[in-house]
Protein backbone atom coordinates (compact mmCIF):
# COMPACT_ATOMS: atom_id res chain seq x y z
CA UNK A 1 0.00 0.00 0.00
CA UNK A 2 1.24 3.52 -1.32
CA UNK A 3 2.27 5.68 2.27
CA UNK A 4 1.61 9.85 2.00
CA UNK A 5 4.54 11.27 3.35
CA UNK A 6 4.18 15.44 3.98
CA UNK A 7 7.35 17.08 3.89
CA UNK A 8 6.79 20.70 5.80
CA UNK A 9 9.63 22.96 5.17
CA UNK A 10 10.62 26.13 6.82
CA UNK A 11 12.24 28.92 4.44
CA UNK A 12 13.81 26.68 2.23
CA UNK A 13 14.41 27.83 -1.15
CA UNK A 14 16.86 25.65 -3.08
CA UNK A 15 18.36 22.66 -1.61
CA UNK A 16 19.33 20.01 -3.28
CA UNK A 17 18.59 17.18 -0.83
CA UNK A 18 14.95 17.70 -1.14
CA UNK A 19 15.23 17.42 -4.46
CA UNK A 20 16.91 14.10 -4.55
CA UNK A 21 14.82 12.99 -2.29
CA UNK A 22 11.98 13.55 -4.86
CA UNK A 23 13.80 12.28 -7.62
CA UNK A 24 15.21 8.89 -5.70
CA UNK A 25 12.26 7.89 -3.42
CA UNK A 26 10.11 4.49 -4.31
CA UNK A 27 7.22 6.26 -5.64
CA UNK A 28 5.28 2.65 -6.11
CA UNK A 29 5.66 3.24 -1.97
CA UNK A 30 5.66 6.71 -1.15
CA UNK A 31 3.38 9.39 -2.63
CA UNK A 32 5.40 12.83 -1.20
CA UNK A 33 3.32 16.30 -0.89
CA UNK A 34 5.27 19.53 0.49
CA UNK A 35 4.10 22.55 2.85
CA UNK A 36 6.51 25.12 2.39
CA UNK A 37 6.36 27.83 4.88
CA UNK A 38 8.27 30.72 3.51
CA UNK A 39 8.92 34.28 2.99
CA UNK A 40 9.92 33.87 -0.45
CA UNK A 41 8.17 33.66 -3.66
CA UNK A 42 8.55 31.04 -6.87
CA UNK A 43 11.28 28.98 -4.51
CA UNK A 44 13.69 26.50 -6.82
CA UNK A 45 12.11 23.89 -4.19
CA UNK A 46 8.73 24.81 -5.96
CA UNK A 47 9.98 24.44 -9.56
CA UNK A 48 11.09 21.06 -8.83
CA UNK A 49 7.69 20.01 -7.41
CA UNK A 50 6.41 21.56 -10.42
CA UNK A 51 8.49 19.47 -12.53
CA UNK A 52 7.59 16.25 -11.24
CA UNK A 53 4.67 16.99 -10.85
CA UNK A 54 4.41 16.75 -6.99
CA UNK A 55 1.85 18.10 -5.17
CA UNK A 56 2.68 21.40 -3.20
CA UNK A 57 1.65 24.13 -0.76
CA UNK A 58 2.87 27.50 -0.20
CA UNK A 59 2.00 29.16 3.42
CA UNK A 60 3.81 32.84 4.01
CA UNK A 61 5.66 33.37 7.07
CA UNK A 62 7.20 36.87 7.70
CA UNK A 63 7.51 37.19 11.65
CA UNK A 64 7.41 35.08 14.25
CA UNK A 65 3.91 36.93 14.58
CA UNK A 66 2.63 34.67 12.28
CA UNK A 67 2.94 31.45 13.72
CA UNK A 68 -0.14 30.88 15.37
CA UNK A 69 -1.19 31.46 11.58
CA UNK A 70 0.93 29.12 10.13
CA UNK A 71 0.32 26.50 12.61
CA UNK A 72 -3.58 27.10 11.76
CA UNK A 73 -3.11 26.79 8.03
CA UNK A 74 -1.19 24.14 7.97
CA UNK A 75 -3.50 21.97 10.34
CA UNK A 76 -5.92 22.64 7.95
CA UNK A 77 -3.79 21.75 4.97
CA UNK A 78 -3.31 18.00 7.13
CA UNK A 79 -6.84 17.63 7.72
CA UNK A 80 -8.00 18.00 4.12
CA UNK A 81 -5.05 15.62 3.08
CA UNK A 82 -4.50 13.21 5.93
CA UNK A 83 -1.26 12.29 5.10
CA UNK A 84 0.28 9.07 7.18
CA UNK A 85 3.19 10.71 8.36
CA UNK A 86 4.53 13.89 8.22
CA UNK A 87 8.11 15.08 8.24
CA UNK A 88 8.97 18.54 9.31
CA UNK A 89 12.80 20.28 8.68
CA UNK A 90 14.32 23.40 10.73
CA UNK A 91 13.22 24.39 13.85
CA UNK A 92 10.07 26.89 12.95
CA UNK A 93 9.20 23.74 10.31
CA UNK A 94 9.30 21.37 13.74
CA UNK A 95 7.91 24.36 15.70
CA UNK A 96 4.94 24.71 13.35
CA UNK A 97 4.48 21.57 11.75
CA UNK A 98 4.79 19.31 14.33
CA UNK A 99 2.15 21.08 16.86
CA UNK A 100 0.25 21.43 13.75
CA UNK A 101 0.17 17.48 12.79
CA UNK A 102 0.00 16.62 16.24
CA UNK A 103 -3.87 19.01 16.51
CA UNK A 104 -4.74 17.19 12.89
CA UNK A 105 -4.11 13.53 14.82
CA UNK A 106 -0.96 12.48 12.37
CA UNK A 107 -0.07 8.86 13.31
CA UNK A 108 3.42 9.59 12.58
CA UNK A 109 4.95 12.88 13.23
CA UNK A 110 8.86 12.96 11.92
CA UNK A 111 11.08 15.91 13.19
CA UNK A 112 14.44 16.14 11.90
CA UNK A 113 16.84 17.79 14.04
CA UNK A 114 19.41 19.71 12.10
CA UNK A 115 20.71 21.83 14.82
CA UNK A 116 23.03 20.32 17.82
CA UNK A 117 23.68 22.81 21.00
CA UNK A 118 23.04 25.66 19.71
CA UNK A 119 20.21 27.33 21.69
CA UNK A 120 21.46 25.55 24.56
CA UNK A 121 24.77 28.25 24.53
CA UNK A 122 23.27 30.67 22.02
CA UNK A 123 19.81 31.33 22.67
CA UNK A 124 18.62 29.40 25.85
CA UNK A 125 14.98 30.48 25.40
CA UNK A 126 14.74 28.09 22.41
CA UNK A 127 14.88 25.56 25.00
CA UNK A 128 11.43 25.88 26.07
CA UNK A 129 10.40 25.14 22.23
CA UNK A 130 12.79 22.22 21.32
CA UNK A 131 10.69 20.35 24.10
CA UNK A 132 7.59 21.13 22.37
CA UNK A 133 9.00 19.66 19.37
CA UNK A 134 10.55 16.57 20.75
CA UNK A 135 7.43 15.75 22.92
CA UNK A 136 4.98 16.03 19.95
CA UNK A 137 7.29 14.39 17.66
CA UNK A 138 6.68 10.60 17.40
CA UNK A 139 10.21 10.10 15.58
CA UNK A 140 13.34 12.43 15.77
CA UNK A 141 16.32 12.03 13.18
CA UNK A 142 19.64 12.83 14.31
CA UNK A 143 22.01 13.50 11.40
CA UNK A 144 24.56 12.96 13.29
CA UNK A 145 26.18 10.99 16.93
CA UNK A 146 26.31 14.74 18.12
CA UNK A 147 22.43 15.43 18.20
CA UNK A 148 22.26 12.45 19.15
CA UNK A 149 23.68 12.53 22.09
CA UNK A 150 22.59 16.01 22.62
CA UNK A 151 18.64 14.97 22.47
CA UNK A 152 19.84 12.13 25.17
CA UNK A 153 22.37 13.57 27.60
CA UNK A 154 21.04 17.40 27.72
CA UNK A 155 17.27 17.40 26.61
CA UNK A 156 16.26 13.74 27.90
CA UNK A 157 14.66 12.31 25.06
CA UNK A 158 14.19 8.60 25.03
CA UNK A 159 16.61 6.83 23.15
CA UNK A 160 13.82 4.68 21.58
CA UNK A 161 12.62 7.80 19.73
CA UNK A 162 15.43 8.71 17.75
CA UNK A 163 16.85 7.41 14.56
CA UNK A 164 20.48 8.35 13.36
CA UNK A 165 20.23 9.11 9.53
CA UNK A 166 23.23 11.08 8.35
CA UNK A 167 22.91 13.04 5.06
CA UNK A 168 23.34 11.94 1.74
CA UNK A 169 25.52 13.44 -1.06
CA UNK A 170 25.41 12.60 -4.43
CA UNK A 171 28.97 12.43 -4.08
CA UNK A 172 29.61 11.54 -7.81
CA UNK A 173 29.30 14.90 -8.46
CA UNK A 174 32.42 16.04 -6.16
CA UNK A 175 34.21 12.97 -6.99
CA UNK A 176 34.18 13.50 -10.87
CA UNK A 177 34.35 17.42 -11.36
CA UNK A 178 34.82 18.32 -14.65
CA UNK A 179 37.83 20.15 -15.68
CA UNK A 180 35.61 22.97 -17.57
CA UNK A 181 33.68 23.74 -14.13
CA UNK A 182 37.07 24.11 -12.48
CA UNK A 183 38.22 26.65 -14.84
CA UNK A 184 35.23 28.43 -14.58
CA UNK A 185 35.95 29.64 -10.64
CA UNK A 186 38.98 29.49 -11.27
CA UNK A 187 38.29 32.53 -13.87
CA UNK A 188 36.01 34.19 -11.52
CA UNK A 189 37.81 33.96 -8.33
CA UNK A 190 41.52 33.37 -9.02
CA UNK A 191 42.16 34.83 -12.28
CA UNK A 192 45.94 35.70 -11.79
CA UNK A 193 46.47 32.31 -10.58
CA UNK A 194 47.46 32.98 -7.45
CA UNK A 195 48.71 30.16 -4.87
CA UNK A 196 49.09 28.37 -2.40
CA UNK A 197 44.94 29.01 -1.97
CA UNK A 198 43.44 28.31 1.48
CA UNK A 199 40.08 27.81 1.16
CA UNK A 200 37.41 28.40 4.06
CA UNK A 201 33.34 27.80 3.04
CA UNK A 202 31.60 29.09 6.17
CA UNK A 203 29.06 32.17 7.07
CA UNK A 204 30.49 34.55 9.06
CA UNK A 205 28.96 33.54 12.64
CA UNK A 206 31.06 33.14 15.22
CA UNK A 207 30.90 29.39 16.04
CA UNK A 208 32.84 28.58 12.97
CA UNK A 209 35.90 30.03 14.22
CA UNK A 210 36.87 32.14 11.40
CA UNK A 211 38.62 33.98 13.67
CA UNK A 212 40.76 32.11 14.28
CA UNK A 213 41.83 31.11 10.76
CA UNK A 214 43.05 35.08 9.50
CA UNK A 215 45.24 34.94 11.90
CA UNK A 216 46.61 31.92 10.88
CA UNK A 217 46.62 33.06 7.31
CA UNK A 218 48.58 35.99 8.69
CA UNK A 219 51.36 33.69 9.79
CA UNK A 220 51.21 31.65 6.72
CA UNK A 221 51.93 34.91 4.38
CA UNK A 222 55.27 35.26 6.07
CA UNK A 223 56.34 31.93 4.72
CA UNK A 224 54.12 32.54 1.67
CA UNK A 225 53.95 35.77 0.89
CA UNK A 226 51.83 35.03 -2.46
CA UNK A 227 49.04 32.97 -0.47
CA UNK A 228 45.63 33.93 -1.20
CA UNK A 229 42.80 33.62 1.55
CA UNK A 230 39.13 32.52 -0.67
CA UNK A 231 36.08 32.61 2.14
CA UNK A 232 33.25 31.82 0.70
CA UNK A 233 29.48 32.08 2.03
CA UNK A 234 30.76 35.68 3.35
CA UNK A 235 27.75 36.74 5.08
CA UNK A 236 26.13 36.63 8.73
CA UNK A 237 25.79 37.98 12.02
CA UNK A 238 29.54 38.21 12.45
CA UNK A 239 30.51 40.11 9.02
CA UNK A 240 31.52 43.24 11.11
CA UNK A 241 33.80 41.39 13.52
CA UNK A 242 35.23 39.38 10.12
CA UNK A 243 35.93 42.28 8.40
CA UNK A 244 38.03 44.14 11.11
CA UNK A 245 40.40 40.94 11.05
CA UNK A 246 40.42 40.97 7.35
CA UNK A 247 41.72 44.51 7.35
CA UNK A 248 44.77 43.61 8.97
CA UNK A 249 45.40 41.54 5.95
CA UNK A 250 46.88 43.19 2.25
CA UNK A 251 43.63 43.79 0.46
CA UNK A 252 45.15 41.49 -2.34
CA UNK A 253 45.93 38.51 -0.29
CA UNK A 254 42.24 37.78 -0.01
CA UNK A 255 39.06 37.21 -1.28
CA UNK A 256 35.13 36.86 -0.22
CA UNK A 257 32.21 34.80 -1.82
CA UNK A 258 28.89 35.73 -1.23
CA UNK A 259 27.51 32.83 -2.54
CA UNK A 260 29.30 29.80 -5.80
CA UNK A 261 26.55 27.76 -6.51
CA UNK A 262 28.95 25.08 -8.00
CA UNK A 263 31.08 24.25 -4.63
CA UNK A 264 32.97 21.24 -5.91
CA UNK A 265 34.46 23.47 -8.53
CA UNK A 266 35.58 25.30 -5.70
CA UNK A 267 36.95 23.13 -3.38
CA UNK A 268 39.10 22.09 -6.37
CA UNK A 269 40.69 25.94 -6.21
CA UNK A 270 42.16 25.48 -2.79
CA UNK A 271 45.66 24.21 -1.72
CA UNK A 272 44.23 23.40 2.05
CA UNK A 273 40.68 23.80 2.83
CA UNK A 274 40.36 24.82 6.97
CA UNK A 275 37.37 24.35 9.22
CA UNK A 276 37.32 24.53 12.53
CA UNK A 277 34.13 25.41 14.48
CA UNK A 278 34.52 26.65 18.27
CA UNK A 279 33.92 22.76 20.20
CA UNK A 280 33.14 19.41 19.49
CA UNK A 281 28.93 20.31 20.05
CA UNK A 282 28.22 23.35 17.99
CA UNK A 283 28.42 21.98 14.48
CA UNK A 284 25.21 20.34 13.46
CA UNK A 285 26.53 18.10 11.17
CA UNK A 286 28.98 20.05 8.77
CA UNK A 287 28.39 19.16 5.28
CA UNK A 288 31.72 20.53 4.34
CA UNK A 289 33.30 18.21 5.58
CA UNK A 290 32.50 15.99 3.63
CA UNK A 291 32.42 17.81 0.75
CA UNK A 292 36.20 18.66 1.33
CA UNK A 293 37.10 15.14 1.51
CA UNK A 294 35.27 14.24 -1.33
CA UNK A 295 37.05 16.62 -3.77
CA UNK A 296 40.30 15.21 -2.36
CA UNK A 297 40.86 18.27 -0.79
CA UNK A 298 43.91 18.48 2.15
CA UNK A 299 42.32 19.69 5.08
CA UNK A 300 42.77 21.05 8.53
CA UNK A 301 39.90 20.35 10.75
CA UNK A 302 38.97 21.14 14.54
CA UNK A 303 36.45 17.84 15.30
CA UNK A 304 32.58 18.97 15.46
CA UNK A 305 29.26 17.25 14.41
CA UNK A 306 29.85 14.54 12.11
CA UNK A 307 33.62 14.52 11.64
CA UNK A 308 34.47 12.30 15.12
CA UNK A 309 32.78 9.78 13.04
CA UNK A 310 34.89 9.59 9.84
CA UNK A 311 37.84 11.52 10.44
CA UNK A 312 41.35 10.56 11.78
CA UNK A 313 44.46 12.50 12.33
CA UNK A 314 46.95 12.27 9.62
CA UNK A 315 45.17 9.52 7.69
CA UNK A 316 42.75 12.11 5.52
CA UNK A 317 43.17 15.57 7.44
CA UNK A 318 45.12 16.96 10.32
CA UNK A 319 43.10 17.88 12.82
CA UNK A 320 44.06 20.75 15.32
CA UNK A 321 42.60 22.10 19.14
CA UNK A 322 39.84 24.61 19.00
CA UNK A 323 40.27 28.27 19.31
CA UNK A 324 44.07 27.96 18.03
CA UNK A 325 44.99 30.04 15.46
CA UNK A 326 49.06 28.87 15.75
CA UNK A 327 48.08 24.98 15.71
CA UNK A 328 45.78 26.25 12.27
CA UNK A 329 48.93 27.75 10.43
CA UNK A 330 51.30 24.61 11.62
CA UNK A 331 49.16 21.96 10.27
CA UNK A 332 48.59 23.75 7.05
CA UNK A 333 52.36 25.16 6.36
CA UNK A 334 52.78 21.33 6.99
CA UNK A 335 50.77 20.13 4.19
CA UNK A 336 51.80 23.26 2.06
CA UNK A 337 55.89 21.69 2.55
CA UNK A 338 55.75 18.12 2.80
CA UNK A 339 54.18 16.54 -0.34
CA UNK A 340 54.21 13.15 0.81
CA UNK A 341 51.62 14.13 3.61
CA UNK A 342 49.70 16.26 1.10
CA UNK A 343 49.67 12.94 -1.16
CA UNK A 344 48.42 10.39 1.39
CA UNK A 345 45.84 12.70 2.75
CA UNK A 346 44.64 13.02 -0.95
CA UNK A 347 44.70 9.22 -1.63
CA UNK A 348 42.28 8.33 1.90
CA UNK A 349 40.14 11.72 1.67
CA UNK A 350 37.28 9.44 0.17
CA UNK A 351 37.84 6.52 2.20
CA UNK A 352 34.15 5.42 4.18
CA UNK A 353 32.02 7.86 2.47
CA UNK A 354 30.28 6.02 0.41
CA UNK A 355 29.93 4.00 4.03
CA UNK A 356 28.55 7.03 5.67
CA UNK A 357 27.56 9.59 3.42
CA UNK A 358 25.90 8.21 -0.09
CA UNK A 359 22.54 9.30 -1.33
CA UNK A 360 21.25 5.48 -1.73
CA UNK A 361 22.11 5.20 1.88
CA UNK A 362 20.39 7.84 3.37
CA UNK A 363 16.71 6.99 0.69
CA UNK A 364 16.90 3.53 2.34
CA UNK A 365 16.96 4.71 5.80
CA UNK A 366 14.62 7.00 5.30
CA UNK A 367 12.36 4.69 3.76
CA UNK A 368 12.57 2.07 6.50
CA UNK A 369 11.52 5.16 8.71
CA UNK A 370 8.39 5.70 6.80
CA UNK A 371 7.08 2.21 6.54
CA UNK A 372 7.82 1.14 10.55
Amino acid sequence: MQRKITYILFGIDKAPAFEWIIDNIDAQRFQLEFILISGNQHTHIESHCVQQKITYHVISYRSKKDIPRCVFQVYSVLRKTKPDAVHAHIFEGGLIGITAAFLARVPKRIYTRHYSSYHHQFHPNGIKYDRIINKLSTHIIAICNNVKNILVQWENVPEAKITLIRHGFDLNDFYHVDEARIAAVQHKYNPKKLAPIIGVVSRFTYWKGIQYTIPAFKTILQKYPNAHLVLANANGDYKKEILALLSELPETSYTTIKFENDNAALFKLFDVFVHVPIDQHVEAFGQIYVEALATSTPSVFTLSGVSPEFITNEENALVVDFKNSQEIANAVLRILDDDSLRQHLKQNAKNQLDNYFSLNLMIKNLEQLYEQ
